[in-house]
């Protein structure tokens, strides 16, 4: 569409990284990304070096953010304890603060705005706290006496669009699965380096989860597709969505696709913490990036907080089997956003995107 501008708020992350990728590809907009870090491919995107926390900054940069149409906030600050800073006041309150920062300075310089997508995900229902009342449904099984970033965020976003021409989406996706370097919900990395480092050893891909759980995930790229429905669909308009692929899996289903992904044998079952391990895993880690060239950086740089959360989806340290965690699609489909993705195919297709571009071996 000709005069549009998409600014992507968190371009390293995950589904900012998705996001440069699905915009810089479609052509016909001008697309500017912002971020702490350089993104390791800008996708034809400008990129700032902004620090949303800090308002100096943000001011700093409204020049550049001149005649934005599509605001992408895909911007996330997560504690160093992941889990347990999903409830810390001072957590919510920093991410609170970023989202109203960029949209102080966006705002006045972005008279043509169109449309802001916000990034929430099921700890909208509460699955960090309890089990989901299945499936998890829209305007119906939301936790707002949960104390969560979420709610500060959509409700400053709410009273802000009174009156405006420009409207909003809510995403909220499930397990998100893609490429970003240094994320704190990301399983490629430390799947891939505990993979990495069994094939080192000539072992094949032990299962390290324990107990089981029916869940679902999201193609990082499908999201993409779906931030960018959201943006010109009328039906999109001051709505939250659920995002799946559209399909349920559990980690022992999967993992023979997984190890197929990464060339490998599914092995046994050998629970383990990678929060615990991966320290281990430093010194093998950097002698396989020096014999196969790899473009990743260290361990921790790559990995980021990811081994904790990868503990967290695999249930280590669960002995009974968890509730089913399912969100309902229903909503998206009706409004028109149709798109599907088999969860099998999307493993394998991240791992072996992963080792075409030298980020595992």
């Amino acid at each position: 569409m000709a005069g549009k501008k998409v600014v992507v708020a968190g371009a390293t992350g995950l589904v900012g990284s998705a996001a440069l990728r699905h915009f810089g590809g479609a052509g016909g907009c001008e697309v500017v990304a912002l971020s702490r870090r350089r993104p390791r491919q800008l996708h034809g995107a400008r990129h700032l070096s902004v620090d949303l926390t800090d308002s100096d900054q943000c001011r700093r940069a409204a020049e550049e953010l001149r005649g934005a149409t599509h605001l992408v906030y895909a911007a996330l600050f997560e504690a160093p304890n992941l889990v347990d800073g999903w409830r810390d006041p001072a957590q919510i309150d920093t991410n609170d603060a970023m989202l109203r920062n960029l949209m102080a300075v966006l705002e006045p310089v972005a008279p043509a705005l169109r449309h802001v997508a916000l990034l929430q995900g099921t700890k909208a229902y509460g699955v960090h706290v309890r089990p989901l009342v299945v499936p998890a449904r829209e305007g119906r099984s939301e936790m707002y006496q949960q104390p969560n970033f979420y709610w500060a965020q959509e409700n400053f976003l709410r009273a802000l669009q009174q009156g405006k021409a420009w409207h909003w989406s809510i995403l909220r996706p499930v397990l998100i699965v893609g490429e970003a370097i240094g994320g704190a919900m990301d399983l490629i990395p430390p799947l891939g380096v505990y993979a990495a480092v069994l094939r080192k050893q000539g072992r094949d891909l032990d299962y390290p989860g324990r107990a089981p759980r029916v869940g679902q995930a999201v193609d990082v790229d499908l999201l993409a597709r779906a931030i960018a429905w959201c943006g010109e669909s009328d039906t999109a308009r001051n709505e939250a969505f659920n995002v799946t692929n559209g399909d349920v899996f559990t980690w022992e289903n999967v993992w023979p696709a997984i190890a197929d992904g990464l060339d490998m044998k599914p092995g046994k079952a050998a629970p383990l913490s990678m929060a615990q391990q991966y320290k281990n895993w430093i010194a093998p880690w950097d002698e396989l990036r020096r014999k196969h060239n790899l473009v990743a950086p260290n361990l921790e740089e790559f990995v980021g907080l990811s081994f904790q959360y990868a503990d967290y989806q695999m249930r280590y340290g669960q002995t009974g089997q968890g509730p089913p965690s399912i969100s309902s699609t229903v909503k998206i489909n009706q409004a028109g956003f149709t798109e599907m993705m088999d969860t099998e195919a999307m493993f394998q297709k991240w791992f072996r995107l992963a080792r075409e571009q030298r980020l595992l071996p």
